[in-house]
């Protein structure tokens, strides 16, 4: 177990944190503990937020180029640490290594790195007739991140935060802190100048709750569950806070009449069992015309074989653990529910055999015939669960995939891609996939509906960290 030696980071250094209550991160896969931190209290809360007002003044009017020095520099030393920061990571959540190494790892450095890159050509200054329209940074930006990519979520906030001139408090899920706590050991060594970053361990109940609520934050960015998005939204009415959110999903792939049937359910299985499941983008619904829909089911079962359970620090293995043991009871609980409802258990189930005996696995479930309106088509499982529903027509395909309150991603497989792309409009959702193309980091990332409000990476993400401030300038008389 590795324990915090030091737990809350502000004023460019570490102090103790004021609370008596101990948080233990466990490893999923040994069911033993990992990371130890104290839990950061108001008090501390109150004072980190307060030493990012203070940092505010010089680090917002500071020259943009300094401070894409600075995210260099963190660029810089995220890289020098990164095997450190996979298995971190890999230890706390239960994701194989290698797709730690890139995808934990590799993509919030170079978000970083993208962001540095874009300050120089971001239009912090534009005329519309005689006016002067400047972008200016929206102030002390509390930033509350989740469990299931725990590096990428705190960069995808820091970054353009940071870029547009903001300063920021950052509470890390207390189910994955360590690469938190690395991150400001780097941030520390890069020489960001103190109160600019500072981090405050800490549950959501009583860490989080603070921060979102404190009169001296301007801006809050949450990624995490739409039931605490709705809560975070209240709390900040109080005060007038913007709020930035990306929560939940329930993505739907569909496959359209002559697409490539083996690569797209290939695709979709690979996209719903990441990270085990744990991805709020994962496309979690397979679409097929029902003349495809037996085939689509064989070469489903057929790449569910493929996956290999086992420890993440192992480079064969392809399946870890899911977060915790009362998660994976929570997605059996829906698959039972599923099955009870009228789904056919392709493939896995809570009663799987082929698991290890130790960790808190879930096999890699396929549900069929599984009704649009059911339960298990509906909600989010957050588990490595592919529900397989089947359409008559391309209209009911659309109206299927759409049938949601959630609006996060999508993805659409056609015989060309004049035809997906027309599809693609018809989604209402916040990125669609067609044919296979690959993410973007420095396009839009967020959702329609109740997958949340505002977008992070690229120019959109710097977007939610700036104010407009029209200036009216004295027009030349005649």
């Amino acid at each position: 177990m590795t324990a915090a030696a030091h737990h809350d980071y502000y004023a460019g250094g570490w102090l103790r944190a004021s609370g008596t209550r101990l948080l233990t991160a466990l490893n999923p896969y040994t069911e033993q503990p990992a990371t130890l931190v104290r839990e950061s209290t108001p008090e501390d809360v109150d004072h980190a937020v307060g030493l990012a007002r203070q940092a505010f003044t010089s680090w917002s009017a500071m020259e943009t180029g300094m401070r894409a020095e600075f995210l260099q520099r963190v660029a810089s030393g995220m890289r020098s640490r990164a095997e450190d920061l996979a298995r971190s990571i890999s230890t706390e959540l239960g994701m194989p290594i290698k797709l730690c190494r890139r995808i934990q790892v590799e993509l919030p450095i170079s978000t970083f790195e993208q962001t540095a890159a874009l300050l120089a050509s971001y239009p912090w200054s534009e005329r519309m007739g005689h006016s002067l329209v400047l972008r200016e940074a929206a102030g002390v930006v509390a930033a509350v991140s989740p469990w299931n990519y725990p590096l990428h979520q705190i960069v995808a906030k820091l970054a353009p935060a940071l870029g547009a001139g903001c300063t920021v408090v950052l509470k890390p899920s207390e189910l994955t802190p360590g690469c938190a706590l690395m991150l400001a050991e780097i941030f520390d060594a890069a020489g960001v100048p103190p109160g600019v970053f500072n981090l405050v361990p800490g549950a959501g109940a009583i860490t989080g709750e603070a921060l979102v609520s404190h009169s001296g934050i301007d801006v809050v960015s949450f990624t995490g569950s739409t039931q605490v998005g709705r809560h975070i939204m209240t709390r900040a009415a109080q005060t007038i806070k913007r709020v930035r959110l990306e929560l939940g999903g329930k993505s739907a792939s569909v496959v359209l009449r002559g697409a490539d049937l083996a690569r797209s359910v290939k695709h979709a299985v690979a996209s719903c069992m990441l990270n085990s499941g744990q991805t709020c983008s994962a496309l979690t619904r397979l679409l097929v015309a029902a003349e495809d829909y037996d085939e689509a089911i064989d070469l489903a079962r057929a790449q569910l074989r493929t996956l290999t359970p086992g420890d993440p620090l192992d480079e064969r293995t392809r399946l870890g653990p899911v977060i915790s043991a009362s998660h994976r009871d929570r997605i059996h609980g829906y698959v039972r529910r599923g099955i009870d409802d009228g789904a056919q258990l392709l493939a896995g189930g809570p009663d799987s055999p082929d698991l290890p005996g130790h960790g808190y696995f879930v096999a890699p479930t396929l549900l069929g015939d599984v009704r649009p309106d059911a339960e298990t088509a509906q909600e989010e499982i957050f588990g490595p669960v592919l529900c397989m529903l089947r359409y008559r027509h391309p209209d009911d395909a659309a109206d299927i995939a759409n049938h949601s309150r959630y609006g996060l991603a999508g993805a659409v497989w056609a015989g060309d891609d004049r035809e997906a792309l027309a599809f693609a409009r018809r989604l209402r959702t916040g990125q669609v996939d067609i044919n296979g193309a690959a993410f973007n980091p420095a396009a839009p990332f967020g959702g329609y509906k109740q997958s949340g409000l505002g977008r992070e990476l690229g120019r959109h993400g710097l977007d939610e960290f700036v104010e407009l401030k029209s200036v009216q300038l004295p027009q030349p008389v005649n």
